[in-house]
């Protein structure tokens, strides 16, 4: 209430450099320089005993209240800090706020509140709840007893349902309990919900489950026949490695979609799936770049340039999954003897990633 009533009290006093109180006899007026501060009627100089003053650089006081004036006086003016003060053993709370209106700099607004400000608020509450809360008891006595009888039969269609969906396994079954917009009809509707997302879910992980079989079917078929090729009769060392070859491809395929499925299914259980810590991503760079840069495929050259110690917070498996993928495809669509330069710098207190190369290049 303290910093709300100071805040707000800012608003309310201006500067003028003609007398405008002839058109106003609400507003307060007072002669300051060569012009007229207006201390506006909605300026609260005390409410729920939280007090505000006007004051000068000097500590004059110009208009509002402080009833603890001299033992603050001595407390050196600190705009939107709170300081404390104690009074014959009562603790009070000030708050200054600088005004930065044109015409008014130099002045200040004191709040001050007691620590005993909420007796008083608290004393009127504690009456009439012991007046209210009987009261209160008897009207939902009389209201449960009611409710409980209108809401036991709906009650027990739930259940019924719930049972049925349970023991059969059937998510296409929903609970009906005809129309209405009581608690009992609304946690209905949130159930049937429940369901049908589950069945979503359920119809999703299927069709997961279709989709990643096909994707595995055709390596896997590859690799049998490799193997049932190469068995069938002895063959030449150079057939032997052709077949290899096609096995280890459609091998490092499979991994390759076994790792995606995973990832998908992390994905898709949201922010628990990955750890998220701080780390070191300067150095984490540095790592990736340096195993990647023995590959060497089509003759093209891994440099990295990463400024040091550059700390995030993220998931250390994804980002290296990220920047794998990101120089893998450079390497598979850079040119023959072409270059790939990975920088990392921190530009305006972010980490700023590049993955350059000189291959075909991407779409904006």
């Amino acid at each position: 209430e303290l910093v709300v009533t100071v805040d707000n009290n800012l608003d309310e006093v201006e500067f003028f450099t003609v007398d405008t109180s002839y058109a106003n006899d609400v507003d307060h007026y007072i002669r300051y320089g060569a012009g007229y501060l207006e201390i506006d009627d909605d300026f609260l100089d005390k409410i729920n005993d939280v007090y505000t003053a006007l004051y000068d650089e000097g500590g004059q006081l110009y208009y509002g209240e402080n009833p603890i004036a001299k033992e603050t006086g001595a407390i050196a003016f600190a705009d939107a800090r709170i300081h404390r003060q104690d009074v014959n053993g009562t603790l009070y709370y000030v708050y200054d706020r600088k005004l930065q209106t044109p015409g008014l700099e130099g002045f200040w607004l004191r709040g001050v509140v007691s620590e005993e400000q909420g007796d008083v608020q608290m004393s009127a509450i504690t009456r009439w709840s012991l007046i209210l809360l009987p009261l209160i008891a008897v009207l939902a006595i009389g209201g449960g007893y009611w409710l409980a009888g209108k809401a036991l039969k709906p009650i027990k269609d739930i259940s019924k349902t719930a049972m049925g969906i349970s023991s059969g396994n059937d998510l296409k079954r929903r609970i009906e309990i005809g129309t209405g917009r009581d608690e009992l009809h609304v946690l209905a509707e949130l159930f049937n919900g429940m369901l049908e997302r589950l069945e979503k879910s359920f119809d999703s992980e299927r069709q997961f489950a279709a989709d990643a079989s096909h994707e595995l079917r055709t390596p896997v078929s590859v690799i049998m026949a490799q193997c049932e090729y190469s068995l069938e009769k002895t063959r030449d060392p150079e057939e032997y490695e052709k077949a290899l070859k096609v096995i280890q491809r459609q091998g490092r395929k499979l991994s390759g979609l076994v790792e995606d499925m995973l990832t998908f299914t992390r994905l898709e259980q949201k922010a628990d799936s990955y750890v998220m810590q701080k780390m070191n991503l300067s150095e984490l760079v540095r790592s990736v770049c340096g195993d990647m840069a023995l590959i060497q495929e089509k003759g093209i050259i891994l440099q990295w340039e990463a400024q040091e110690e550059i700390n995030v917070r993220g998931s250390q498996q994804l980002i290296i999954r990220l920047l794998t993928n990101l120089i893998t495809n450079a390497y598979r669509y850079g040119k023959e003897n072409g270059h790939i330069f990975i920088r990392l710098e921190c530009a305006g207190g972010m980490a700023r990633l590049l993955v350059q190369d000189d291959g075909i290049g991407i779409a904006r």
